[in-house]
Order: structure tokens, then sequence, then C-alpha cells
């Protein structure tokens, strides 16, 4: 399901069982708190509130804010021992989408779905897109986030040799080839650009804007499926 993209663009430094290698719990967040902070905005702004959302690509914490009304999460990912510690999730399931995309879950039952900082893993993305788009209710999203990190050997070589934009115009494609959902929008919710999740201190700020406090950036691309 990937015939516009090059060869070897899914390839992997490390080709090794994916559920060997996420077999030893991360219970550490990927990102800093600023960029945190940043996903929840993203899901404030794109998620319709009081809804049914899966956390697809799921770890031991979820980014939805306290303050998004929601009815339930559902969770994905690749190791129990994180799921069971996220407290956001009402229930989840393990499951390596390199190996299967079919998501065991039914026709139109969310009303959004979330990847946060793990689309660079997947090298069948085309397919998991469209099994997105299959569970997703008509003109419901999908909101993809993703910074500058990554485990580089787990990443796929489009990941590794884009830069910022490569990565969110890499996303769009991804949803584009499936045909299944509206043209992706592309945004920058950086916080040394929004100040997203940075206290009102003008000091802290100027320090931030000036690169003299590290922040993590954070990018969301969002797609929703057609109706």
């Amino acid at each position: 399901m990937e015939p516009q993209f090059p060869p070897k663009t899914f390839e992997r430094i490390d080709e090794s069982a994916d559920l060997d290698f996420y077999a030893q719990p991360r219970l550490v967040n990927h990102i800093d708190d600023y960029a945190i902070a940043a996903v929840g905005e993203a899901y404030r702004r794109f998620l319709p509130p009081g809804g049914d959302y899966l956390d697809l690509m799921s770890s031991w914490v979820s980014h939805f804010p306290d303050d998004l009304p929601r009815n339930r999460v559902v969770g994905h990912g690749m190791n129990v021992v994180e799921l069971t510690h996220n407290p956001a999730l009402s229930e989840y399931w393990v499951q390596d989408l390199n190996a299967d995309p079919v998501l065991p879950r039914a026709d139109g039952e969310f009303d959004g779905v979330t990847i946060c900082v793990s689309v660079q893993y997947l090298t069948r993305p085309v397919e998991v897109f469209a099994e997105i788009a299959r569970i997703l209710k008509p003109g419901c999203p999908l909101v993809v986030t993703f910074s500058n990190r990554c485990f580089p050997t787990k990443a796929v070589a489009a990941w590794r040799y884009l830069d910022d934009q490569g990565h969110a115009e890499l996303v769009a494609a991804y949803a584009k080839a499936t045909g299944a959902f509206a043209p992706a929008e592309a945004h920058d919710l950086s916080p040394r650009a929004t100040m997203i999740g940075v206290p009102d201190d003008v000091a802290l700020r100027e320090r931030i804007r000036s690169r003299l406090v590290h922040t993590d950036p954070l990018f969301v691309v969002v797609a929703r499926r057609l109706d």
C-alpha cells in the first residue's frame, strides 16, 4: 500500500523484533514538560470534546489535559507494564503494528485517534492509517504529534533523513495515500514560538526565545476522515 514511496523508505537500522526491543518498560517521558503541555493544547484544539478516543502507540502516560472532557480513552502499545501504569486508559491492548496493522476495533468506533511521538516507528504506515480511518467516525480527526527525538535505530529511513517540515509532509503523505482523509493540516506548537506551557515569567520567556533555555519542539499533523 506504499507504491509512491521509494524503495528502502521504511527500512531501519535495527530490524530485530519490535516486541523484543520494547520488552523492557520505559516509565519515562520522551519529551520535556513544555512539549507535553503543547501536546495537551493540540488535543484541546483538534479533538472533539466528550468523545471516545484511541491513543495509538501509547505508553505509561497519555497527555490528554484534565480540562478536556472525554468519555473514554482506549490505549494501544507495545508493553503491557507501561499500559497498566497509564491512568488515562479505560482499556488497552498490546499489538505490533509493523507485524499486523489491522486494528481489532469496530468501524466508526472513535471520535479521535492520537499518535504521540511514535509515528516514526511505523514500517507499514499507510496500512495503519487506513485502519485508523476505518475506526474513526466520519469527519473526526487523527492527531499526530512529534518532536525531534526518537530511537534512531528503530525509526524508518525516511524519518532519519528528513527535517521537521519533511516529517510533517511525510505524515500528511501517509494520510493522503489511504484516500480516506481530507488534506492534512500541519501546525508548529513548539513552546519556543508559542510559549505554550511556559509560565508567565518575562525573564524565563526571553531566555527560551534566546535559546538560553532548551525546550523540545512540538509539531502536529491533523487529518480528518472523509465524510
